[in-house]
């Protein structure tokens, strides 16, 4: 089995995990037995039927994972586990715990750098091997283990620090600094890094990337159907025609301009102490700049400083990524609801699979289940992350504890996106584009002319172009011959006149197909997504 390893990525530590994802230890916490067994809440031995490989993950010894997942009182842990496992090593109960673990242990290196801190002499190459080895190889086992010591402490966080002592009380440099574990820190300088580090983390390896494939997808979409003609529909009625390519490349500019302004969001990070003050750290070593050491640190971990706080960096930047994530979840839903209307329209035919159910009364529908799917999940994710985007950056006084909770959610809103983003995407990937019925609309709509006949008009300065086509237009049936008729009789130079009698529903799409073939450039690059 793999071992976790992490390598620095700008400063910051990004996890590279084996290819079997640690699930997720909330899991283990609250389902000890296999399903159909007594839960016993006070258990601490895994549930008969399950064993933990304490490095990388948990098997079934039967093989009867599913009745694990069948009890699960979230879909993203049981029947979404699979689609939104990518996630599970930032923002599960291990996940957090291994992050702090991560920032204890760097602090006190960082000590050991510091002249002024004498108590902590500059540790040897051997000791901060050591020390960083308790990052590299921290496994399931050593979050059970704090969790173990939680349960005494009832304190998550200095349940940490007592792991981390008992881990180095034997060692001959770390045993004699044990003290120095958590030094002038409050729980939330701790806190709010472990999160920024899963944030970043989180978005760079898993979100990016699949926001990347989204926008790829429509501008396939875009290139591939530039030419193929569509009838518009504002207002739910036909309108001047347009490109089945240029509506997809709309879609692909705005998810990747909302894409981009995502990744320019910065992530922020205090080390202020318990009021954002430096109270403990001034008293204990008056001489030190602590504010310098203090953004030296948070900027090693590859987070931005932030130096004006209380007990908690105040959570602003949380709000902006939210947003931005919300506003681009938003695109993707105004799209799965045009393609959703589109497929009720025949213009896309769904691709079938054998074996596969459309409905379980009517044999012949085929429904658009990954759009509907995707689309459920984007409102779950933006209920989940406007909410916290409105309630996290207001915290009563110096600190109130309302945070402390929804931050364990923060993986939730990401986790439904994620979900969304995957269905999108294997809905498009089943879509076929039916020419014939985008042909057979705009041969029924030849009044979609009557824009391009008045326009002309009011060009060669004909009187009361608008009124005139409107009497011709609105309420009635208009076909290729009357349009013709009514072209043939008025008052133009041969040219714009040749012209307009030549013109089709077909032709009339202005510049949509040249839109659409220029995504890409207009658009730029994409796969180097990543917040900084």
């Amino acid at each position: 089995m793999e071992a976790t390893a992490f390598g620095s990525v700008r400063g910051g530590y990004v996890p590279r995990f084996s290819r079997h994802l640690r699930p997720s230890f909330t899991s283990y916490l609250f389902l000890r037995r296999q399903c159909g067994a007594v839960l016993n809440s006070t258990s601490t031995v895994p549930a008969k039927g399950f064993t933990f490989n304490c490095r990388s993950q948990m098997e079934p010894v039967n093989g009867d994972m599913e009745s694990f997942s069948l009890m699960m009182l979230s879909p993203l842990d049981g029947r979404y586990q699979p689609k939104v496992k990518e996630l599970q090593p930032f923002f599960s109960e291990y996940g957090l715990i291994f992050h702090r673990v991560l920032v204890e242990v760097k602090w006190l290196l960082k000590l050991s750098e510091i002249p002024e801190v004498k108590e902590v002499p500059t540790f040897s190459q051997g000791t901060r091997a050591f020390l960083e080895n308790i990052i590299q190889e921290f496994s399931l086992s050593d979050a059970r283990e704090v969790k173990e010591i939680e349960k005494v402490t009832n304190h998550d966080v200095k349940a940490v620090e007592y792991f981390l002592k008992q881990k180095c009380k034997s060692h001959p440099e770390i045993s004699k600094v044990l003290e120095f574990f958590h030094f002038a820190c409050t729980s939330e300088d701790i806190n709010n890094l472990a999160y920024g580090l899963m944030l970043k983390e989180a978005m760079n390896t898993v979100m990016f990337p699949f926001m990347a494939n989204l926008c790829k997808a429509f501008c396939t979409l875009a290139k591939d159907n530039a030419h193929v003609s569509m009838l518009s529909r504002t207002h739910g009625q036909s309108a001047s025609p347009t490109t089945l390519g240029k509506e997809m490349a709309i879609f692909a500019y705005r998810l990747g301009y909302r894409a981009q302004r995502t990744s320019e969001v910065r992530i922020f990070g205090k080390f202020a102490g318990a009021v954002g003050n430096y109270n403990a750290h001034k008293i204990s070593y008056p001489e030190i700049d602590w504010p310098r050491i203090a953004q030296e640190f948070v900027t090693s971990l590859g987070l931005q400083f932030n130096p004006y706080v209380t007990q908690i960096e105040p959570h602003d930047y949380m709000a902006e990524l939210f947003d931005n994530i919300t506003m681009f979840n938003n695109v993707l839903a105004d799209f799965d609801d045009d393609v959703w209307n589109y497929i009720s329209l025949g213009y896309f035919k769904q691709l079938t699979k054998e074996g596969e159910i459309g409905s379980s009364t009517m044999p012949h529908k085929v429904n658009p289940i990954d759009f509907e799917n995707s689309r459920g999940n984007l409102y779950m994710a933006n209920q989940n992350l406007s909410g916290l985007s409105m309630k996290l950056p207001i915290s009563r006084m110096q600190r109130d504890l309302v945070d402390s909770t929804l931050l364990r959610n923060v993986g939730v809103g990401l986790a439904h996106s994620l979900l969304a983003y995957k269905n999108a995407l294997q809905g498009i990937k089943k879509l076929q584009v039916n020419e014939l019925r985008l042909t057979e609309d705009l041969e029924k709509n030849w009044e979609v002319l009557a824009e391009a006949i008045q326009t002309v008009m009011r060009r060669y300065a004909v009187p009361e172009p608008y009124e005139k086509l409107k009497e011709l237009t609105r309420g009635r049936a208009v076909n290729k011959e009357n349009i013709s008729s009514f072209i043939q009789n008025l008052d133009l130079p041969e040219e714009p006149k040749s012209n307009l009698l030549n013109l089709t529903p077909h032709l009339y799409i202005g510049e949509a197909e040249n839109l659409a073939r220029s995504i890409d450039e207009v658009l730029g690059p994409l796969s180097g997504l990543k917040i900084n």
